[in-house]
């Protein structure tokens, strides 16, 4: 396997997302699975009102099918836990997607399963994971990065784990609020993964899902892109987070998550900082929160918004990249 299987591979994604929307769109809209937009957000997206939403199936599918058909061509048919594990999360966490949103467009509300419940399903896939881990021998070691310093976690690394997994697919989940957002932050972070997966030990398999992300990422971005056709949902944005930290785990790159994701990390900042400022002084921090809904609130377009942020994103995924590869 080499640089152009790899490029093969985005393509391929790529390709099979932009031929597939096309007729999963107006199957979509038939079924009258469309967006509800809060009350509380910003005016200019009422307008987005009634747009197809669950569109995150379409990244599945070419998630799934372009790294099965990529392993199993270059494996000699053969997988290893690795790509059952990264499929397991990311197909688990979009289930739990697909469900959240099928509530919302089903009873033509907003929310979906309640807090409670979408966290303990989250918490079963992600222990889960862990188990399969630890019975396949997985390392419980983290490495501080630009060192060679290692700590042993032992059982504490199962918590880790968790806590990657549930707070990464809703960092991710909070990030998908504007058209081209999550589709763009996401091609660029899994984009520094796959590198990273193919310059170190190197973990082909692991490379191979990341750029298949891309490729389908990059594909759905064809139609999300403002104005959108399509919104990923909670399918996508659950699935992409719970995917990003496995592949973050599967490389022993736990803690560059924080950098590579740092927009993710940022989103979810604003969150936390709003609702405990809110609760301690009764102020708001931001003018609305997550915090791309604070730059559209001071007078951002929301294709600025979106630009600005996908090179914030690649700021930080270079820093990830610079750091794991040359300090």
């Amino acid at each position: 396997m080499n640089e152009q299987t790899l490029l093969i591979t985005m393509l391929v994604a790529f390709l099979i997302t932009v031929l597939i929307s096309p007729i999963m769109i107006p199957f979509l809209r038939r079924l009258k699975f469309g967006q509800s937009i809060r009350d509380e957000g910003p005016k200019s997206h009422q307008k987005k009102s009634g747009t197809p939403t669950m569109g995150g199936m379409m990244i599945l599918v070419s998630i799934a099918i372009t790294t099965i058909a990529m392993t199993w061509t270059f494996n000699a048919g053969q997988f290893n836990f690795e790509v059952f594990i990264l499929l397991f999360v990311t197909i688990g966490f979009g289930l739990i997607g697909f469900l959240d949103d099928y509530i919302k467009v089903a009873k033509k509300r907003n929310l979906g399963l309640t807090s409670k419940q979408k966290l303990a399903a989250q918490f079963v896939i992600a222990l889960i994971t862990y188990i399969i881990l630890e019975r396949n021998g997985f390392s419980t070691y983290i490495e501080i990065p630009f060192t060679s310093i290692q700590f042993e976690l032992g059982w504490a690394y199962g918590i880790l784990i968790l806590l990657m997994l549930v707070g990464s697919s809703n960092a991710v989940n909070l990030t998908d609020g504007l058209d081209g957002l999550l589709a763009g932050t996401s091609a660029i972070a899994f984009g520094a993964f796959g590198l990273l997966a193919w310059h170190g030990q190197p973990q082909f398999e692991v490379s191979v899902f990341a750029l298949a992300v891309v490729g389908a990422t990059l594909g759905f971005l064809v139609f999300n892109a403002h104005p959108a056709k399509v919104f990923a949902g909670d399918t996508g944005s659950l699935a992409l987070g719970g995917a990003i930290a496995t592949v973050a785990i599967l490389t022993k790159l736990e803690i560059l998550l924080v950098i590579i994701g740092g927009v993710f990390v940022l989103e979810t900042l604003s969150v936390m900082i709003q609702v405990i400022s809110f609760k301690t002084t009764g102020k708001r921090v931001f003018k609305m929160s997550p915090l791309h809904h604070h730059y559209e609130l001071i007078g951002w377009s929301e294709w600025r918004v979106v630009t600005t942020f996908w090179m914030v994103g690649l700021v930080f995924a270079a820093l990830g990249i610079y750091i794991e590869v040359w300090m």
